[in-house]
Formats: C-alpha cells, structure tokens, sequence
C-alpha cells in the first residue's frame, strides 16, 4: 500500500469509501423482478465520499479526502474524475489489488433504488492524520460507531475541530450503547427522516427529533420533497425543499450535507445554513449522481436572491 505525500493543514477532512454509481435516470415505473425497464438516461459517476470532498471543493473549501483505492476499473474511474475535479490526493491509499465499491442507481423522480457491492478493505487509524492536518471540521459519510471512529471523533475534539456525521441507511439503532456513545460525541448529525425513525424506534418525526437531539448538540433531519428540519439547543428550524427539475437524487443528500458545512465554516446561522444546504441538494439532483453539484459563484447568487440582496 502507498500513501500520499504529507499536506498542509486543511478546513474539512472526509473520510469514507469511493464508489462508482451506475445511474439509470428517467424510468417511467419502479423496477419489479420478472420485469424490464428502459431508463431515458445512462450515467457511470463517482459517488460516496467522493461526493462529499468534491461538493466542498466546488464551495472553495480546502478539503482532504482520506480514501482506499485498487488496481480495478472502478478505482481508477473515480481517481481519474477526482484529478479532473483538482481534488487534493494526498490522503489516498493506493493498494495493489482491486478495491472495487460500485453502486447500481435506479432513479425514477424524485426517488430512487440502489444495489451496492464492496470489496473488503482494512482501515487505517484516522488519529495520526488528523493531528497532521489539524482540520476544522472532521466529516463521516455514514453511521460508524466502531473503537477507531470513537478514537477519532476524541481526537477531532481534543484538536477543536467539529466532527459532522451522517447516517446512510446503516442498520443500527438507540439500542447500542456504542451507537449512543458515538452519537453524544459528534457535534452534527443528519440522517433523513426514515433513518431518524428506524434509529430511534419513534412513531413520528417529532418523537424521533427529541430523542436524537437529547443526544447530539446539532441535528438536521432531511425529508426529501418536504426539506429539512433542523435543531439546536431550544432552537429549531424547519426549511422548505428548493423546487427543481430533478433527474436523479443520488447525490442529493451529500451535496446537501456540504452545503450544510459549508455555512458552519462561515459561521452562518441555524436557518442560513439550511438554506445553503437545500440549494446545494436541490442542484445536485438536476443531473446524474453528483455532476451538477453546484460552485461557490452559483451558491451565492442563489443565495442573493432569495433574500433579495
């Protein structure tokens, strides 16, 4: 295995595995065994945490992608879009056999079914990198509640950075006092409404915000069509979906979440940040999987004129 060279330090570290998402975009009907659809549209996009790195990269931030990587196609597909994005490299891990993360994506308005695979890779230790780097912002793509995350998370507080996390359909619930213990250590968690109600075991989203906001300081709970609640402390804020012409959502929560960020870095408010976040996710689905995240100049501008400045 080779790793990088050292870096300076960064804004935002985000750790996680590439995929590569085949997504059939535009089926007129969901996708039912014994049958076939025809999709209008066909694309092989990088998705992930490569998702996540990119859409900050766009908004300008310094961002460090730590990352696996093999000898097989998939690998090389996303290294190849990450270089054309002007991605920083220097926190991936080259291997010498196939570490293949693939996604099928089947999108049909604004919902979608994915069938995943993924080539087992070991992990290495977050905490030497992050006391090299020094963030201000440690971002996990997904639920992880093993000793090595719990050692980072503790080691990005102990170094003053916020640790952001989300969900992404990991089968865990409240129940495992590793899932509370992990979930009381991070300073923002976004999971989507299905996600907070299966965790939680609550009955409607209201119950599973005061559950999970008893636990986490920052909780912004993402509903599709119907945006976003967020809470904070007292302070709780519920946002509206930006309309959009969507194609695909695969990458809408991502692009979500790096909008989210992006307005903490900048110290925005509760509500100013949720904003970022929804046109960043409203954007993201207007392509095939993470292509039309938007750019630093295009956020601005939607910004300006939604508070008509």
């Amino acid at each position: 295995m080779e790793t990088g060279a050292a870096v300076e330090r960064c804004e935002v570290l985000v750790t996680g595995a590439y995929f590569a998402d085949l997504v059939f975009h535009g089926l007129p009907r969901p996708v039912r065994p014994g049958t076939e659809v025809f999709a209008d549209g066909f694309g092989l996009v990088p998705g992930g945490a490569y998702t996540l790195a990119m859409a900050l990269h766009r908004l300008g931030r310094r961002v460090v992608w730590s990352a696996d990587f093999g000898t097989d196609p998939f690998s090389a597909h996303v290294l190849s879009c990450a270089g054309q994005e002007g991605l920083d490299d220097s926190a991936f891990r080259h291997h010498p056999v196939p570490v293949r993360s693939l996604t099928v994506a089947l999108a049909s308005g604004d919902d979608r079914a994915m069938v995943s695979f993924q080539d087992p890779v070991g992990s290495e230790p977050l905490v030497p990198l992050l006391r090299q780097l020094r963030p201000r912002m440690l971002m996990f793509p997904q639920l992880r509640s093993d000793q090595g995350t719990v050692a980072a998370v503790l080691a990005a507080r102990e170094l003053g950075a916020l640790v952001v996390m989300d969900c992404h359909d990991t089968p865990a619930t409240l129940d495992d006092p590793a899932v509370r213990q992990v979930l009381s250590l991070v300073d923002v968690f976004t999971p989507n409404e299905a996600e907070a109600l299966a965790l939680t075991g609550a009955g409607c989203l209201d119950e599973a915000v005061a559950l999970l906001a008893g636990l986490v300081p920052t909780l912004v709970v993402t509903r599709g069509p119907l945006g976003a609640t967020a809470r904070r402390g007292g302070e709780r804020h519920d946002a509206p979906a930006v309309p959009a012409a969507s194609i695909d959502a695969t990458a809408a929560g991502d692009c979500f979440n790096a909008g989210l960020v992006h307005g903490l870095l900048d110290g925005r408010s509760l509500a100013d940040c949720l904003a970022a976040a929804a046109f960043c996710g409203a954007a993201a689905t207007t392509g095939p999987g993470s292509g039309a995240a938007l750019r630093a100049p295009d956020l601005d501008r939607l910004l300006g004129r939604a508070t008509g400045r």
